[in-house]
């Protein structure tokens, strides 16, 4: 059986859906993947770019609020920021839940260079997270 994965964050626009299309690509047939928001925010195009950049695409993934019925079939929740960590609700003893934080490339200022440079990075960091995580499943 595979193990249920949902990636949490307050917006579900770019690290939870990151996460999403990084374990989805890494992870063969081993996980089924969701990503949800506290709130949904849409997908943000940058994130969609760097993604695409990397060759993995998301853009079939939806932005979603955070359905709490959701919370019986998962194994396991991580949430990728600190705001879905604080305000993830309660989770059923049987589905684990880890916090991952990452820095909100949206918050990022200075040239689109520079804006880029910030996805691309946090980009990185998600996918040896990720990496890391499949190795060890």
């Amino acid at each position: 059986m595979n193990q249920r994965v949902l990636f949490l964050c307050t917006g579900n626009s770019c690290r939870s859906q990151m996460a999403e299309g990084w374990l989805k690509a890494l992870g063969g047939h081993d996980f089924e993947v969701y990503s949800a928001g506290i709130e949904a925010h849409g997908k943000n195009p940058r994130a969609l770019a760097v993604m695409q950049e990397a060759g993995v695409d998301i853009t079939r993934q939806e932005s979603e609020i955070l359905d709490p019925g959701l919370f019986h079939q998962l194994d396991l929740l991580v949430t990728v920021c600190g705001h879905a960590d604080t305000f993830c609700p309660e989770l059923p003893v049987t589905c684990k839940k880890e916090h991952w934080p990452f820095d909100d490339p949206a918050q990022a200022d200075g040239t689109e260079a520079e804006v880029m440079a910030e996805f691309r990075r946090v980009r990185d960091q998600i996918r040896v997270r990720i990496e890391g995580f499949v190795n060890q499943a």
